[in-house]
């Protein structure tokens, strides 16, 4: 008799996890430039939510991130944004920046040269950070200005910071403009637990020292509550109040939540039972408390909803509604190399009633999807469905990774820029 026929067992269901749109974001490569007070409490996570992806009204943009394929350490993002018509004079703008990075995986040393249409022409940004110490520094200086209006203080500044897990402090100064203040900027944040509280000091009251330090209109203060990582594969859940110069009270709220809905395509092998979905939720309510430090014309509370769903690897559905007009914006993506995004925002003024659009396209090769949907091997990321697929693996590098693995937040086995960073920089 023949040889015995091996009955072959069948591969084992797989929920697919496609990739997130914009991840790590944009911002996150300079935030070695800002104050941590001004990142963290779900302030990053709130402006991507806020701004990705909604246009302007009646306005067009256009942005290109390159790199050459022989360097890695060196890239190209360059931006266009206008009218749609065309017919509003000085409305075009447009920029460009050449950065080099020390460490492809780290974006927290680099130097950046910015030109742009508009003022200051030619702009040099640099940062150094040593992750053994936590110790950075950093600089922003505009080598070409233009000779009309007044150059803001922003764009010559100098700073150190130091970051750990459970602490980041940081101070500016501007040595090359008239009026050097000392600090021109200052911030402490500390983290324990899942609370975080922070402080900055931005002195723009009061024409002695002393004097500056003890005007409580020059300081602010925040505390926030964060539940989760800050790996995107993970849920998370932050609340955040702020009194921003003792004349504004800001609560804000943001979740990103990580599901599983059943599946049935044609296109995708039988084993495929669930596709994973990002949802993100964010809520902003800025209220004055002082009448006396704000414009008579200031409304006295603004408030801001935003909601994004991403079905799939190509489609982003976001929208937001603000006391003023609302927005709705649909997103396509198509994961070639480089990948192309196309956008298109629809928004309604509530006083009017109009609805203008506005469109944007992004070509992009720096960032590079770091698992796809065509990976026949995913893991679950939230047990409300995890009897489809009991004992799933994601195959990332050397070994697999379980089910367990992100239960306890170990991430080791993901690449780098899918880690939840471990200090507060």
């Amino acid at each position: 008799m023949g040889n015995a026929l091996v009955k072959k067992e069948p591969p084992p269901p797989v929920v697919l996890v496609p990739p997130l749109f914009d991840f790590p974001p944009l911002s996150a490569r300079t935030r070695m430039l800002e104050s941590s007070y001004n990142l963290l409490f779900g302030k990053l996570a709130l402006k991507c939510l806020f701004e990705d992806y909604f246009e302007e009204a009646n306005n067009f943009s256009a942005k290109f991130l390159l790199k050459p394929i022989d360097d890695p350490h060196v890239d190209l993002v360059a931006s266009v944004r206008g009218a749609v018509d065309g017919r509003a004079d000085g409305d075009f703008v447009g920029n460009a920046e050449f950065r080099w990075q020390s460490d492809v995986d780290d974006p927290h040393t680099f130097v950046d040269l910015s030109v742009s249409t508009s003022n200051p022409v030619l702009l040099m940004r640099s940062s150094a950070y040593y992750p053994k110490y936590g110790i950075g520094a950093f600089a922003v200086y505009p080598l070409i200005s233009k000779k009309t209006g007044n150059l803001s203080e922003e764009y010559r500044i100098m700073g150190l910071r130091y970051g750990s897990t459970n602490l980041s402090l940081g101070a500016t100064v501007t040595p090359f403009t008239a009026d050097n203040e000392l600090p021109k900027q200052a911030w402490l944040v500390s983290k324990m637990g899942r609370f975080t509280v922070g402080v900055q000091y931005e002195p723009l009251h009061g024409s002695e020292d002393l004097a500056k330090y003890t005007d409580l209109r020059n300081w602010s203060c925040a505390a926030g509550y964060g539940v989760g990582s800050q790996s995107p594969l993970s849920p998370s859940f932050n609340i955040g109040i702020e009194l921003a110069r003792s004349s504004q009270f800001i609560a804000s709220f943001y979740q990103h939540i990580v599901v599983q809905r059943r599946v049935k395509n044609p296109f995708e092998e039988n084993q495929v039972v669930g596709i994973t979905n990002y949802i993100d939720l964010g809520f902003e309510l800025q209220s004055r408390v002082d009448d006396s430090t704000t414009p008579h014309n200031a409304p006295d509370s603004l408030l801001q909803m935003a909601a994004s769903w991403q079905a799939n690897k190509n489609f982003l559905l976001k929208g937001k509604v603000g006391a003023h007009s609302s927005t709705l914006s649909l997103a396509f993506k198509s994961w070639w190399k480089p990948s192309f995004a196309f956008n298109i925002s629809a928004t309604t003024n509530h006083r009017t009633g109009n609805v203008e659009c506005g469109f944007g396209l992004r070509v992009d090769n720096i960032r590079e999807a770091s698992y796809q949907r065509a990976d026949p091997n995913f893991v679950m990321l939230t047990p409300n469905k995890e009897h489809l697929a009991e004992g799933i693996v994601w195959k990332m590098g050397k070994r697999p990774m379980y089910q367990a693995d992100v239960d306890a937040e170990n991430f080791s086995e993901l690449p780098k820029e899918l880690r939840p960073s471990q200090k507060i920089l």
